[in-house]
């Protein structure tokens, strides 16, 4: 299974990129969010990857650090949070709003993401809880963060996401 893609951003649009690795061109959907922060047309990326085997076909969808990828995965869990529906959640508000809805039981955040309906809202809320704690989701006055488990500040875990070896990343 394909875990993480480092290559050459040739494709853009607002739900999936393309990425090319070693002469090949990677499909991958992404949250909005993470397909207009990661730079232009050219630049290196690195992406989480979730692949998916279905039935119907292979799917990888790509996000900004392992940690929006653990969140997508407890998503899917959920009876009814399929890949696209928990992909329209991170889409729509976002990793560090899902995860603050899921801790407080916003029902009503959550069922701002298309395709979920109060109940399936609720039954993420219920079901997420306990699980969404162990991500270390700390909750300011006004506003989530997730935050990023022995890392002391944004830099490295920005290097992380890039691909740097932790000790590299330190280092700088």
């Amino acid at each position: 299974m394909i875990a993480r893609l480092r290559g050459t951003l040739i494709e853009q649009l607002s739900d999936r990129l393309v990425v090319e690795c070693g002469g090949v061109g990677y499909d991958v959907q992404v949250p909005e969010s993470v397909a207009f922060q990661l730079g232009a047309l050219g630049d290196e990326v690195c992406l989480w990857i979730r692949h998916i085997v279905r039935e119907d076909g292979m799917f990888l969808y790509g996000f900004a650090s392992a940690q929006d990828r653990q969140l997508f995965d407890m998503l899917r869990e959920v009876k009814g949070c399929g890949p696209k529906t928990s992909l329209a959640l991170l889409a729509t508000l976002g990793v560090e709003s899902v995860a603050l809805a899921i801790r407080e039981a916003d029902h009503r955040a959550l069922a701002r993401a298309p395709g979920v309906g109060p109940r399936l809202a609720e039954r993420i809320a219920i079901e997420l809880r306990d699980a969404v704690a162990n991500l270390g989701v700390s909750t300011g006055p006004g506003k989530a963060s997730v935050v990023p488990v022995n890392e002391d500040d944004g830099v490295v875990s920005a290097l992380l996401a890039l691909g740097y070896r932790r000790t590299e990343a330190e280092a700088a």
